[in-house]
């Protein structure tokens, strides 16, 4: 019963066709999905470069070591492959032909945010981890001015 009244609605109900610039409706697009992840890599690398060896005699201490040396690892791996994957979409699906004319190295700074990510990913470089949020800095700026706001940059950390 109710399967046919919901498909004698949908009869009823006139179908429109959205249109828009992008893969999806405005506003749906946001640096900020790059950034919290990038952040994390950046956490995640300075951790790993904080996190003392235990003593070659303490197996306890070299267990736990072991341990959170693979979950910092895990989750800077991770939180890259995301930073990369955000970084991409903006790329590709809200910067559009008349963009690269206002900001004539947004292909660069974006081809280098990906090789940064992956960057991270194969190392532990803090170097590659704070130029990878300097890029996102970048995509934050020019994306907001594009939208014609002045949207401050933040860190949570």
């Amino acid at each position: 019963m109710i399967s046919k009244l919901t498909q004698i609605l949908i009869d009823l109900t006139p179908i429109r066709t959205a249109k828009a610039h992008c893969d999806g409706p405005c506003g749906v697009y946001d640096p900020s999905s790059t950034r919290v992840p990038a952040e994390a890599v950046l956490s995640m690398t300075k951790k790993i470069l904080a996190l003392e060896s235990p003593d070659a005699d303490d197996a306890a201490g070299k267990a736990k070591y072991a341990n959170t040396i693979a979950r910092f690892i895990s989750i800077k791996e991770e939180q890259a492959q995301i930073a990369k994957d955000e970084a991409l979409i903006l790329w590709t699906d809200y910067f559009k032909p008349e963009h690269l004319e206002k900001y004539p190295d947004l292909t660069d700074i974006f081809w280098q945010t990906a090789k940064l990510c992956s960057a991270c990913k194969q190392e532990v470089s803090l170097e590659h981890a704070e130029e990878l949020m300097a890029n996102v800095k970048k995509i934050h700026e020019m994306f907001w001015d594009s939208k014609g706001r002045d949207v401050p940059w933040y860190t949570a950390s």
